[in-house]
């Protein structure tokens, strides 16, 4: 299957795009570096190079001056066996309106990621979500290990 670089919402006025270059950078840093728990502070350098290395996608509200940003995520990949779905982000403004599961159900869809042996995600607060997409509990979590950065122990704690 192949998806194209645009997909239009069924009825809502919202595109989703895997098109780097559509990505708005200046207007999804302050969503990273002041709202999102996971990675207050972050600098806009490091937010830039994350997605322009990951697999992003991005949705825009179609308006009259154009499309507008308004939600960001992206899986870090190696486009064959494994991802790790993160900083999945939806403005304020554009919940409520099932927008950040159509922007997940797709960016899952995309053929670099339909078949992949293991995918993760960590979320504090959006497990009812992800169980949508058959996210689950570790099967054994005694396998993985991780290394935290003391910014994101304090994050999270």
């Amino acid at each position: 299957m192949t998806l194209p670089s645009r997909v239009d919402h069924p009825s809502l006025p919202y595109v989703l795009s895997f098109d780097p270059a559509d990505l708005d950078f200046a207007r999804m840093h302050p969503w990273y570096a002041e709202e999102a728990y996971w990675c207050k502070g972050i600098a806009l350098e490091k937010l830039t190079r994350a997605f322009l290395n990951s697999l992003s996608v991005g949705l825009y509200e179609k308006a009259v001056s154009g499309l507008r940003q308004v939600g960001a995520a992206r899986a870090i990949t190696d486009r064959a066996t494994f991802a790790y779905l993160a900083d999945v982000f939806l403005a304020t403004e554009a919940r409520g309106q099932g927008l950040g599961e159509w922007m997940v159900a797709t960016l899952l869809a995309h053929p670099d990621l339909a078949d992949q042996r293991r995918q993760l995600l960590a979320t504090a607060d959006m497990h009812a979500l992800y169980a949508k997409f058959g996210f689950k509990d570790l099967s054994k979590p005694e396998i993985l290990m991780e290394k935290v950065s003391a910014a994101l122990k304090a994050a999270l704690t």
